[in-house]
């Protein structure tokens, strides 16, 4: 039984009025109704909680405050829930609200927690509706879109496909809104294949994220080895050919090369809390050997952190990776520069690493 995750962005879900856009919603439900009959476990990502909550409460424009995204999202998340609720069932398919928070997937507690929820809902034939618990959420602890929360469920759930819906045919070389020559990208090996290309953020007034956005999400489900279609969720036989693993749209083909999803979780859902600068040696070794990075490696400690949270490392100015460090922050500036035996004489209980090799993930 394949399970295929599908993203709703704000603009497939209401219009810009806020309205929610019942006609396509049910039209969606009919082909997710079609792939559950098939056997497939379907997953929905929905955004259009805040668009909702907007045109209840008579709001001009999407708020800035975020006092005021998380009561827009308060007032239409359960309205949003219903419609969903009563078009699947209508069409025989049972489902679950399901609402996470970036805290559900940078804590790995709570990572597998959701994991182990969405699982049993899919062997009870239940469909989970998903969205991103903006109520509780702030600027520090968001998603930022739930492209990227589609991604992460898509990578938690080992899913056989992701499909992003959004209101273009897919990804074109340039907005083709100002330019008569775009075109449509059918296939991307690999994301750096789109270098060059005109990739923007949302113009939408209701959404918060875009072209870009879908990018990104699709170099993460990609390289746990989950092909990705960027389609229209407007035209239907687009969406049901996505749905059904058929090409539609912009397909962005499985990286051979598997991240496992620990590292993709660390790299993509971990929020860094300092970082540490290393020597050119040090990041040789990392990048080329695949060692673990010892403190006599470590040049500068910057930020306060503890053992246990990620940081990010630096040489010279370049990105090198992020990793779950041993020491807190303090720790490491005792022992910093020193090799091994210096350190076990200052930290008795000392391990060796300061950022063991299975815990790191290169940039």
């Amino acid at each position: 039984m394949p399970t295929v995750v599908v993203k709703l962005g704000s603009s497939i879900v209401a219009g810009d009025d806020g309205e929610p856009r019942i006609d396509l919603l049910a039209q969606l439900c009919d082909e997710v109704a079609v792939r559950h009959k098939a056997g497939d476990r379907v997953v929905i990502v929905t955004s259009g909680a805040i668009a909702c909550g907007m045109r209840l409460m008579e709001l001009p424009m999407r708020p800035s405050a975020m006092e005021e995204l998380q009561a827009a999202s308060a007032v239409g998340q359960g309205k949003l829930y219903r419609i969903y609720d009563e078009l699947l069932q209508e069409r025989d398919v049972p489902s679950a609200q399901v609402l996470l928070t970036f805290f559900d997937m940078s804590a790995r507690t709570h990572y597998l927690n959701a994991r182990h929820t969405l699982q049993t809902l899919l062997r009870w034939r239940v469909l989970p509706v998903i969205n991103e618990n903006d109520t509780t959420t702030t600027d520090e602890i968001s998603f930022g879109d739930n492209d990227f929360l589609a991604a992460q469920v898509a990578i938690l759930l080992g899913a056989d496909r992701l499909v992003l819906l959004t209101d273009t045919g897919g990804l074109y070389s340039a907005d083709p809104r100002h330019d008569p020559e775009a075109r449509l990208v059918e296939q991307v090996a690999g994301v750096e294949e789109l270098e060059g290309y005109e990739i923007g953020l949302s113009r939408s007034p209701l959404g918060s994220g875009g072209m870009r956005s879908k990018v990104v999400a699709a170099e993460m489900a990609t390289a746990a080895g989950i092909p990705v279609a960027i389609t229209s969720g407007v035209d239907r036989e687009a969406t049901s050919a996505a749905l059904a693993g058929e090409p539609s749209g912009t397909v962005f083909q499985r990286q051979e090369g598997r991240v496992s999803s620990f590292k993709l979780w660390l790299k993509y859902a971990k929020p860094t809390h300092g970082r540490l600068v290393i020597d050119e040696g040090a990041e040789l070794a990392l990048r080329e050997r695949g060692t673990s990075l010892l403190p006599v490696g470590v040049v500068e400690v910057e930020g306060e952190f503890e053992a246990g949270d990620a940081v990010e490392v630096r040489c010279n100015g370049r990105a090198v990776g992020k990793g779950i460090v041993n020491y807190s922050a303090a720790e490491l500036r005792r022992i910093k520069g020193l090799k091994t035996a210096a350190v076990r004489e200052l930290l008795p209980r000392a391990t060796e690493e300061a950022v063991h090799r299975d815990y790191f993930v290169l940039e």
